[in-house]
Order: C-alpha cells, then sequence, then structure tokens
C-alpha cells in the first residue's frame, strides 16, 4: 500500500504500539510497586531497617500501658488478665534492655533486673494466690521501683504512680502530691 492513506494506517499502528508498551511498562512498574509495598518477604528501607525506638518510645509504648493494665486487672478481680499483663510487662522490660543494652555507661538490663526482680516475684506469687493485698503491697513496690530508675538516669521528672479509678493514667503529669 502507498499513499495518504497507507501513511495514516502506519501512524495508527505506531501509535497503538507506543500506548501498548507505555501501558505494559505502567502495569509492570505499578504491580512491582504494590508487591515491594505490600508484600510479606518485602524488605523494610534502610532508614525503617536502621530505625531504634528510644527508651522514652518504649516505655510510653510498652511498659506504662502494661502496668496500668496489670493494676486494673486486679482492681477488676481479672486475676487470670492479672497474670497475663505481668507476663507481657516482664517480656517488655526484657525486650527494653536488650534493645539498650547501655544507658549512661550502665548496663541497662542489670539495672532493669536489679530493681524488678523482687517486685515480679512478688506480684507473681499475690496474683497466684489471689492475694488484693499483697498485690498491693508487691505492685507500689514496682512502682517505686520505677521511679527509682527514673531518679537514677536523672529523669525524675517522669513520676509514675499507682492508678486511680478515675485517672486515665498512672503517669503523674499534672504534679499532684503522691497518695
Amino acid at each position: 500500500m502507498s499513499g495518504p492513506n497507507a501513511a495514516g494506517i502506519r501512524r495508527h499502528q505506531i501509535a497503538i504500539g507506543a500506548i501498548a508498551i507505555a501501558a505494559a511498562i505502567l502495569a509492570v512498574g505499578f504491580a512491582t510497586t504494590r508487591s515491594v509495598a505490600a508484600g510479606p518477604d518485602a524488605a523494610p528501607s534502610p532508614q525503617a531497617a536502621g530505625y531504634l525506638p528510644s527508651i522514652s518510645d518504649l516505655m510510653i509504648a510498652t511498659i506504662q500501658p502494661r502496668h496500668e493494665r496489670l493494676w486494673r486487672a486486679e482492681q477488676d478481680g481479672n486475676w487470670e488478665f492479672a497474670a497475663y499483663e505481668l507476663g507481657n510487662l516482664h517480656g517488655a522490660f526484657n525486650r527494653l534492655g536488650q534493645a539498650h543494652p547501655t544507658e549512661h555507661d550502665i548496663s541497662f538490663p542489670d539495672m532493669i533486673a536489679s530493681v524488678t526482680e523482687q517486685p515480679f516475684k512478688e506480684l507473681n506469687s499475690a496474683i497466684h494466690s489471689k492475694d488484693t493485698t499483697a498485690f498491693a503491697k508487691a505492685y507500689a513496690d514496682l512502682t517505686d521501683a520505677c521511679n527509682s530508675c527514673h531518679q537514677a538516669l536523672n529523669h525524675g521528672v517522669v513520676d509514675v504512680r499507682v492508678p486511680n479509678r478515675t485517672s486515665a493514667s498512672d503517669l503523674n503529669t499534672n504534679n499532684t502530691p503522691r497518695n
């Protein structure tokens, strides 16, 4: 074929080919992006892989809520949940120490263990025997242990307390005196 009609057909075929190639490139790019973003085996970005939450982040996100839920479980007489939260609180402290092996040139795992070991044992015993009086003492001892670490690490402004039924948090954010 020759002439103006042949040239128009040829341009039409080239345009269709270009559109098909562009669509294929977009489809491959879209599929690759989706598989990387959503794929379970996708490697995290270098920034995400190198991110280590601070001690404060881990305390606020994991330790403090479990400390509070442990108390609320006992207050509700839910000893099974109290045991569950005690185990999770202990594990959270262990992970914190693994993530931050030293703080101010002090072995952080050793510091944590030195102040929490006895209260954890006493809490475990109180939970298993469903002894509210022993629980209250052990919980207060654990809370005091937390505050002793805060003092030792020059973070005394972080004052944890035994929650009360009306508070939304166990952190003393309004500087009210201890009970």
